[in-house]
């Protein structure tokens, strides 16, 4: 949406009363902001086909019918909505007017966005300390981690996410907006949002800050001693061999891990909005749109097994 429509709109409504919010997107040269559009509409859909590919072959192939992929497969379907709750309204934004959006579609997008990404935060955790059993335990590994306490882990991570944003969600819900309605972000975001607000934000921001340091410190804890003790169990294997191979059934997981939370602690774990929201769009652009892409990637070329269910499937056997 170009600076002079924001302003066309703007002249045509009254802000000082309830109406839709615009998302100012990514303002540019024509140029640029088709080559985004394109950029993010293929992006989006080697997610969706990368993340559909990876859930498929897990049903296919017995070998990957295990708790390790089956918490990949809840990742994979994650990764799908994640992205499908934010992508295709980011393209809307390069279309004349595509960027309106109501409060009420405001605070959807908001909650199922933040949601998965808390979502993803569990599972992540969850994922390390299978490896961790798996790796540092392995002869008790099976008696452990059984089926049913893999769905218990997953279906806590899925209630744990949704119930995480359900305080900050209700408390933006009763905020007045009574200034501009232009958000300076590509979708409804809560920092750049709330700053709109009328009415006092401090309560909210508050709120999140601490949401977010609870989910992000909780997941990041369990990871970060989940690999410090696969570290040292790797450390104590004798052989290379032994070394390489047991540092490679947790290396894609890992490399997921530092991008996802390098990305992300920046974006939440600060107190205040009203500052850097441009350098905040550029970074969520990594972790909503790139981040998503790069997993079904880095889980084939660094998997030998689903490389092997790949290679099983493409020649038909």
């Amino acid at each position: 949406i170009s600076s002079k429509y924001v302003m066309a709109w703007s002249t045509g409504q009254n802000l000082s009363t309830p109406g839709p919010f615009i998302l100012l997107g990514f303002p540019g040269p024509r140029s640029m902001r088709i080559g985004l559009f394109l950029l993010f509409l293929v992006m989006y859909l080697l997610t969706v086909v990368g993340n559909l590919a990876i859930i498929s072959l897990v049903g296919a192939h017995r070998c990957l019918q295990t708790p390790m992929y089956f918490f990949l497969c809840n990742l994979s379907f994650l990764e799908i909505w994640f992205t499908t709750a934010c992508v295709p309204k980011t393209l809307a934004t390069f279309a004349p007017r595509g960027g309106v959006i109501s409060l009420a579609g405001c605070a959807t997008q908001m909650y199922f966005v933040f949601s998965l990404g808390c979502t993803e935060y569990f599972l992540l955790a969850v994922m390390a300390y299978d490896r961790y059993l798996a790796i540092c335990l392995p002869l008790r590994y099976g008696g452990i981690m059984t089926p049913g306490l893999a769905m218990r882990l997953a279906l806590g991570s899925w209630l744990c996410g949704f119930s995480a944003i359900t305080v900050p969600a209700t408390l933006i819900a009763r905020l007045s907006f009574c200034g501009s309605r232009v958000i300076n972000h590509f979708f409804c975001d809560i920092s750049p949002w709330i700053v709109l607000s009328c009415t006092d934000t401090q309560v909210v921001e508050l709120v999140s800050f601490g949401i977010a340091f609870c989910v992000i410190l909780g997941s990041c804890g369990i990871t970060l001693v989940s690999y410090a003790y696969i570290i040292t169990t790797i450390i104590k294997i004798p052989s290379a061999r032994g070394r390489h191979r047991a540092f490679s059934t947790c290396s894609s997981h890992l490399t997921v891990v530092l991008i996802w939370y390098g990305s992300t602690i920046f974006l939440h774990v600060r107190t205040s909005v009203e500052s850097s929201l441009d350098l905040t769009k550029a970074i969520t652009v990594l972790n909503t749109i790139v981040t998503p892409v790069l997993n079904p990637f880095i889980y084939t070329l660094r998997n030998k097994d689903v490389k092997e269910a790949l290679r099983r499937t493409v020649k038909g056997k």
